[in-house]
């Protein structure tokens, strides 16, 4: 009687663990990748108070905020070049 009660109390400790586990992984996901948009709204926010003398500005949404902060640096000059291509500005 002991044994099937220590394998039922075992084997539920490993089931909170599976769902436990597939909770958390989307969740860490979801955050890493809101914590990337906020940082590329920030960088795009000071690329546009730079760039602003110049007469140049990039719009900060959801997307372009995601791609900054994913790809960095690169990732902001990719979203300008595509902005002044697409506008035909080049």
């Amino acid at each position: 009687m002991y044994v099937a009660t220590v394998v039922a109390c075992a084997f539920g400790l490993f089931l909170l663990y599976v769902v436990a586990y597939i909770l958390y992984v989307p969740l860490k996901i979801m955050f890493r990748l809101t914590y990337n948009a906020i940082i590329g709204g920030l960088v795009l926010w000071l690329v546009n108070l730079v760039v602003g003398f110049f007469g140049l500005s990039v719009a900060i949404n959801p997307v372009t905020a995601l791609i900054a902060g994913l790809l960095g640096i690169p990732g902001v000059v990719l979203i300008m070049a595509l902005k002044y291509v697409v506008a035909g500005l080049f």
